[in-house]
Formats: C-alpha cells, structure tokens, sequence
C-alpha cells in the first residue's frame, strides 16, 4: 500500500538523474494525453461510422472555433502551473497554496465570460470561416454544447495542470482514463441508441470532463500536507492575479494566434468543400496522437525547470534538457515512422470512403518529417516556459503561424488554381503546416541557445505575499 502512495504522491523533479525524473513523469502523462485525445477521436470514429461523412466533416469545422474562444482558461493554466512548480520546488507553502487558489477562482470567471458570450458568437464564426450550409446546423449544435458545459473541461486541465505542476502526473492520469471510458460509453449509447447525432457526443463530452474534474478536485483538496485549501486561499489577492496573468498572457496570445490560424486557414480548408474537411479531420485527429509525445516532453520540460529554477539548480536544467530533447526526439522519430507504415489502417477506422482514406494519407505523408521538429519546439519551448519565459515562444508562434503558415498556404492554393481544382490544391494546407513546424524548431533552438530565458525565475516576484 505504502509504495502505491508513493506512485500518487507529488514528484521532486529537484533530486534524481534528470532523464529517469523526466521518463517518470512523462509515461502517465503521455497515456493520459493520449486517452484525453481519445475524446475527440471516438467522437470522430462514432459520427464518422454512424451519421456519415458529412456529420464528420461538422465536427472538424467546429474544432478550431472551439480552441479559440478557450484562450481565457489558456492563459490561466500556464500562468497558474509555472508558478506551482516554482513554489513546490522553493518548497513555499504560502505562496504555493495562494497560487493554487487563485488560479481556481479565475477559472471560475474565464469559464462564465465563454459560457456567457458563447451563444451569441458560435454562429457568426462558422459563417465567417465559410461553413458549409450542409453542415453549418451540426456544427453550430455541436459547439453550442461544448462551450455551455466547459466548465468540466476547463477545470479538469486547470486542476491537472495544478496536480503535474506538483510532480503528480499519474493521479490526473487515473482520472482521464475514467472519464475517458465514460465517454466512449455515452458516445455509443447517446448515438446508436438514442440516434443523438452530433449533439450527443458533444453532450458525452461534457458530462465526462465534469467527473474528471470532480475527481481532481478530491484529489487536491485530500494533499493537505503540501498546501492549504480554504476560503481564504481562494480570495483573488492582486498581486498573484496579476503574476497568473502576466505569465499566462504570453501562453492565452500564443493559443489565440494558432487557433486564429486555424480558423482562417479552416477558411480555406471548407473552400475545398465536405471531402476534403473530412479528411483533414481524420489527418488531425491522428496528428493529434502523434503530437501527443511531443506536447507531453513540453509539458513534462515546464514543470522539471519549474522546479529546478525554484531550487536555484540550473545545472540541472540544462543537464535535463539535453536528456529530454534526444528522448522526445527518438520517440519522435520512430512514431513517424509507424504513421508512415500503418497510416492507411488508422485513416480506415473512421471511414470506409475508399477516396476519403487516400486523400488522408496523401496529407499525411506531408506532414510527416515535421514531428521531429516538433519535437525540438516543444521541448525547448517548455524549459523556457517553466524559467519564466512565456513570452519568447509566444513571438516565435506568432511568426511562424500567422506570419509564414497563413500567407503561405493561401499563396499556395492560389497558384495551384487549375480547371479541376479552382480554388487550388488541398495540399497547400499541409505544405504550409509543414514548413511553419520547422521554421519553428530552427528559431526555437536559436534563442533558446542564446540564453536570456535563464534570467526570468519567478521565487523572488512575490516576497512578502
């Protein structure tokens, strides 16, 4: 019993081989961000299978709606989980339960501001991206959903954030995978049985993400020997409002301006019409697997500098940097390796559109070089965040999404206009994703090389709070 407490209990990424710290960390992670995937992907799989491609194609076109109108709750989390890694790792308890609790109280506030304006925005969005009418109601419905009840899904990655900010990735694992299972099952009985379509899966989400929020909750309130939960850490104390916020600004503009390219290059992408939506959707919701790695090392890279700037070791930083990013890289590599070999077989389970499942593969094999560099990104991006950093990934995500991918892929479709494709070829969406991921890698690496990121350590910002 004693050992299977010790596996939910917060990590010390302080102390220990830097690579052994940061395996142990990512695994749970990494099975957890998989299984958080999973939403979207059974999501996909059951409209996909039982209401038919053009209810597939409505999914997809909601998706990039849906991430930008979540930029409040983005910023909150990074701000909230960089500050817990560095007091858990100052071994702070004041400044750390002050941080905790704030945090949950503006997540409160982000999540009634996108409950509050979704009904009045979600429509006029998936017009202005050109939506088809054929699946514009789907759409619409299926957003509607979502963003009324984020309140499970903002609290579940707030309240995990918190947990992994910790050290713990393995309780906010358990978690997912219940909540997880409970989707796959509302998804099938809300569809097949209750013929729900769209709406049910949406519906399935939320009710999911509120248990796995729920259960972290529990989980945070029960680690009293660590931080104090109470109403008094609650209260929205200016100077740790303002330190979240200065912090996860950088991180709420970088998410906006993706998904701000998302929607404009959704745009585009409706522009080829129901077929080629539809298999961007089945190419992103794989993509979305094989970025999961990559994702997971930045994350798991935020919270060991976290702590390690908290404990005045940048030896240790940079020692664990260079263990972390081989790994993210290996693991990188051979998972590209698989998509290329197996990608037909996966693009085959959320349809049997013989045309649909080629025209996925044909995007993927695109893509498919841009995952290592990814890799470098993430990595790299994450240890500059945990020091403090946001604001340096944030000016490399504006000018290698907004600035190279936009123009990019609209020049492409223009000059690849011809009598059988008027609008272009569907290709450019892809090229031009593909570049802006290693134009990214290579500035990454570039300033993260330059250093200035190491003077950015939060422990000294809130003396006297």
């Amino acid at each position: 019993m004693a050992k299977i407490a010790e596996l939910f209990a917060p990590k010390d990424m302080t102390v220990g081989t830097p690579w052994k710290r940061i395996v142990e960390f990512s695994i749970p992670m990494l099975i957890g961000n998989i299984a958080q995937q999973l939403y979207n992907t059974v999501d996909s799989i059951v409209i996909g299978r039982y209401v038919g491609d053009n209810a597939l194609a409505a999914v997809g076109s909601a998706f990039p709606v849906f991430f930008f109108l979540l930029v409040l709750f983005v910023a909150v989390s990074t701000g909230a989980g960089i500050m817990v890694s560095q007091y858990f790792g100052a071994k702070d308890r004041e400044k750390l339960s002050r941080t905790i609790g704030v945090c949950i109280t503006l997540t409160a506030i982000a999540s009634a501001i996108i409950m509050v304006i979704s009904p009045f925005v979600v429509r006029p969005m998936l017009v202005l991206i050109n939506t088809p009418e054929s699946i514009l109601d789907w759409s619409t419905n299926y957003l509607m959903i979502l963003l009324v009840g984020n309140w499970g899904f903002s609290y579940f990655n707030i309240l995990s954030g918190v947990l992994r900010g910790l050290g713990d990735s393995l309780s906010a694992l358990v978690f997912l995978l219940i909540s997880t299972a409970l989707n796959v099952v509302l998804d099938i009985w809300f569809v097949v049985s209750f013929n729900m379509g769209v709406a049910g899966v949406a519906l399935a989400t939320v009710i999911a993400q509120v248990l796995s929020a729920i259960l972290c909750a529990i989980k945070l309130k029960r680690m009293n020997d660590i931080f104090d939960m109470n109403l008094e850490m609650l209260r929205p104390i200016k100077e740790y409002v303002m330190q979240i916020i200065k912090l996860g600004i950088p991180s709420g503009l970088t998410q906006a301006i993706f998904s701000l390219a998302m929607v404009t290059v959704q745009s585009l992408t409706n522009s080829f019409g129901e077929l080629v939506i539809a298999a961007n959707v089945m190419v992103m919701r794989v993509d979305g697997f094989a970025m999961m790695p990559n994702f997971t090392f930045g994350i798991t890279m935020t919270t060991y500098a976290g702590q390690n700037v908290g404990a005045r070791r940048m030896d240790r930083v940079e020692e664990g940097t260079r263990q972390g990013l081989a790994i993210a890289v290996g693991v990188s590599t051979a998972i590209t390796i698989v998509l290329l070999i197996f990608g037909r077989y996966l693009m085959a389970i959320f349809t049997q559109t013989t045309e649909l499942v080629d025209l996925g593969m044909r995007f993927m094999r695109i893509l498919a070089i841009g995952y290592v560099a990814m890799a470098v990104t993430q990595v790299l991006s994450g240890v500059m965040r945990g020091a403090g950093d946001t604001v340096t990934p944030m000016w490399i995500s504006l000018i290698t999404t907004f600035f190279l991918r936009v123009p990019l892929a609209y020049g492409l479709a223009y000059i690849t206009r011809s009598p059988s494709h008027p609008n272009g070829r569907p290709e450019s969406i892809f090229f031009s994703l593909l570049f802006a991921w290693v134009s990214g890698a290579l500035i990454t690496t570039y300033f993260y090389k330059r250093g200035a990121w190491k003077e950015k350590a939060l422990f000294r910002s809130l003396e006297g709070h």
